[in-house]
């Protein structure tokens, strides 16, 4: 218990005295949290650039531009009468979209000859350009009905009927879950969680690596014969320093307002598997390559992607099958679809068990590996 004890102590120590590693170990998450958490604080995207070509200048096409710029996601930047230097003007003033209504648009609508509005949207920005044109089509769709049901009335239509003559059927949307479309409550954990997989991989990569650099490993393997023991030396700093940074985690979901109450308990139990899987893969890359510089490189090819490949922001199925092959091995992608089923669905902690099962076999595997490497090591010397 003594040789336990002291060993984890020095473990601490040589974390301590690392000023890079403990400053990525500490402070990367922390930097992360605080800042991401007010990149992306306000959640929904409102005040969107558009410029809008009113060719009309009638009573209806100033109705649409009002509509326009009632609604919280537009705000036109610039009011436009022609089509004169349309695209520099719409590059100036950083436009989502430009809406074009063309001249006569009155006069065609009540005279029931169909004219077209053109929307141009900038897809340079994905994320704008979707929340611009759904804005867009929301006010031009109620404008529609509202021309509609106004030729309806004068032309003599009851009341109870004009309904049923302009929709034939009607399409109700719920939103589950994140109903208020916050970017916040979705990016914000999944890209923390990242972060705690790469400083842990990094902080590991230097494990092993540094005990053959500094020429320590032998005497570590004198003091401490058992690997499997020697092992765990090396992992119970950072679990225990994890969960300092899952703390903290959980804190700024208070400070920045995020509900992540529901299932904290079970995804609490998932992260703690997914950090001993995600720490053997850093032990096993730290045994085999003894130099610091390059294990962290290599970690740092297995992290860097990991949150691309994780199914996250993109559909895994939507991905080659040899790159899901990739993806799930990496401890990231079977965290953050617990993350997702937990506490962005609130389902069942019933629901995760295929996932801890691949984040058990991932670890296992990486464990096993690890103890033969080192065992090589050892008899090398």
């Amino acid at each position: 218990m003594r040789q336990s004890v002291s060993l984890l102590k020095r473990e601490f120590k040589l974390f301590w005295q690392n000023k890079i590693l403990r400053m990525l170990f500490i402070g990367a998450p922390l930097l992360y949290g605080i800042l991401l958490g007010y990149v992306y604080g306000k959640g929904k995207v409102t005040d969107l650039p558009i410029v809008v070509v009113d060719e009309d200048r009638s009573e209806m096409s100033a109705k649409a531009v009002q509509m326009f710029d009632e609604n919280e996601v537009l705000n036109i930047s610039a009011l436009l009468y022609d089509q004169n230097n349309l695209s520099q003007i719409a590059i100036d003033k950083e436009a989502a979209c430009v809406v074009i209504i063309p001249k006569g648009f009155e006069k065609m609508v009540l005279t029931k000859k169909y004219p077209e509005i053109v929307t141009i949207v900038n897809a340079s920005n994905v994320l704008t350009a979707n929340y611009a044109s759904s804005a867009l089509q929301v006010c031009l769709g109620t404008l529609k009905v509202g021309v509609q049901m106004e030729t309806l009335r004068k032309q003599g239509t009851p009341e109870n009927l004009i309904a049923t003559q302009y929709e034939p059927f009607k399409t109700t949307f719920i939103k589950k879950y994140n109903r208020s479309t916050n970017y916040m409550y979705f990016l914000w954990p999944g890209v923390l969680a990242a972060v705690l997989q790469q400083v842990l991989l990094l902080g590991l990569a230097l494990s092993f690596a540094s005990e053959h650099e500094k020429g320590t490993f032998k005497k570590l393997v004198e003091i401490c014969p058992s690997l499997f023991k020697l092992i765990w030396i090396k992992i119970i700093p950072y679990l225990i320093m994890s969960f300092g940074l899952w703390i903290m985690y959980w804190l700024f979901t208070l400070w920045f307002r995020i509900p992540l109450y529901n299932n904290i308990l079970p995804l609490t139990i998932i992260a703690g598997v997914f950090v001993i899987a995600v720490s053997f893969i850093g032990i096993l890359v730290s045994v085999m390559i003894p130099s610091q510089l390059k294990a962290t490189e290599v970690l740092m090819v297995i992290a860097t992607p990991s949150f691309i490949l994780s199914g996250f922001t993109w559909p895994l199925s939507q991905m080659p099958v040899w790159v899901q092959a990739i993806a799930n091995v990496i401890p990231l992608t079977h965290f953050l679809k617990a993350f997702r089923i937990l506490i962005i669905e609130n389902g069942t902690f019933s629901q995760t068990y295929d996932i801890i099962l691949h984040l058990i076999i991932i670890g296992t595997v990486c464990a096993v590996a690890s103890y033969i490497a080192l065992y090589q090591k050892r008899k090398n010397f």
